[in-house]
Parts: C-alpha cells; sequence; structure tokens
C-alpha cells in the first residue's frame, strides 16, 4: 500500500486499534493459479513469547481459499477498510479562486503482512471460535459464549470449517483525510461531511477533526 509520509500513521498502538475496530478483512495469498482471496473477520491477539501480533480467524471448510495455502504456511496480506468517502472539488474555497482543485477519496485503511497458516483439525477449533466471539460479545450486556450453544451442534460446526492464524511481520496503516490542502479547503470538506446524512461522512468528518487536534 503507498503510503506517503503524511498520510502515514505512525504509532504502532493506533495502528493496531484501527484494525481491532474495523475487523472485516480481505485476506490474500498467492495461489498455485494465482491470488486467491477470502473475506474474513481476523481478531488480534499478541504473543507474549515471541513479542508479536497474531491475527487470528477462520473459513469454511468448503471454502476453496486454504486449499490454496500450502501444510507450512504462505505469506499473506489482510486488508482493513474503515469509512470512504468522494470529495468534490465543489466543496474547496480555492476553486472559486484558481479553480485549481479536482476531486479526490478520503478514507482510512490498513494493511497487515504476514505468514498464514491452516489449522484443520476440528478438535483444534475453539482456539479460532473463542477469541472471535470474545472481542464481538465484550460489550453487549450478556455476552454469547460459545458454550451457550449445545456442545453436538458446536462439534458439527467446528468440523465445518478450518482455523486461519498469521504471525503479522508488517503493519501500515493510512489516514488519506485531506491533509496537506490549505486550511479553508480542509474545514470546508469537514463542515461538509458533518453535516451530511451518511454516516461514512460523519465519521470522517469527526476523524478531520481529530486530525486538526494534532497540529
Amino acid at each position: 500500500m503507498y503510503v506517503p509520509v503524511h498520510n502515514r500513521v505512525d504509532d504502532p498502538q493506533e495502528a493496531w486499534a484501527f484494525v481491532k475496530a474495523h475487523p472485516f478483512a480481505v485476506l490474500c495469498v498467492n495461489g498455485p493459479d494465482g491470488p486467491v482471496i477470502a473475506h474474513v473477520p481476523l481478531v488480534v491477539r499478541y504473543d507474549e513469547a515471541t513479542g508479536t501480533h497474531e491475527l487470528i480467524g477462520h473459513v469454511a471448510r468448503a471454502n476453496p481459499f486454504h486449499a490454496a495455502v500450502p501444510v507450512e504456511g504462505a505469506p499473506c496480506v489482510a486488508v482493513f477498510r474503515g469509512p470512504d468517502a468522494y470529495i468534490s472539488p465543489s466543496l474547496y474555497p480555492s476553486k472559486q479562486i484558481h479553480g485549481k482543485v479536482v476531486p479526490t477519496w478520503a478514507y482510512l485503511a490498513a494493511e497487515a503482512r504476514g505468514h498464514l497458516v491452516v489449522e484443520p483439525d476440528p478438535s483444534a477449533m475453539r482456539a479460532f471460535l473463542e477469541p472471535a466471539t470474545q472481542d464481538m460479545e465484550a460489550a453487549a450486556p450478556k455476552p454469547w459464549k460459545v458454550d451457550d450453544a449445545p456442545a453436538d451442534y458446536i462439534s458439527s460446526l467446528e468440523r465445518a470449517i478450518v482455523g486461519l492464524k498469521i504471525r503479522v511481520s508488517a503493519l501500515i496503516a493510512k489516514r488519506k483525510i485531506n491533509q496537506g490542502k490549505p486550511e479553508a479547503d480542509y474545514q470546508s470538506v469537514q463542515e461538509a461531511f458533518a453535516a451530511s446524512a451518511h454516516t461514512s461522512h460523519q465519521i470522517l468528518s469527526h476523524e478531520m477533526q481529530k486530525e486538526s487536534q494534532k497540529t
């Protein structure tokens, strides 16, 4: 992912927080016949023993994605996306002054690279299911647990999935939210997004406010 200096998230904690907040990833590996992708939620775990981050998830056993990964594992890329939006040149006050403005796109994204291994053993699936439910249910008033479902039902589901574990070697996060534009143009877009009915616009407006507070 191309990340100019002014769009790069330099704080690793902020980058990992973004991944945790947007866990639904596009996961890609190179298979025998070319790139293969899976759309899959991935949860973050920190391995104290090795001092590295891991991403954990699973796919259906019927999904051909995991068949593209050799037994020893393979390099992979996981892409995480946040809100995005088109920015019209009409939102820039400078359009009325010199006209030297063009459309662009605002977005937040992160890219994790690492080594992916597949765990096919049904008896090992708890280690892949429980972290996901713990993270996703954490804010619920009555968090659902795997053991809340009948054991035979869970056992049948465990036989229908395979686990995915990624040892992350690099994480890059990007905030492309109009940094580098004149202050008047930046403020105009932020205010227009704040007034919009679109959720993505409102979130990006908030992110633009946060960016302004850094400077």
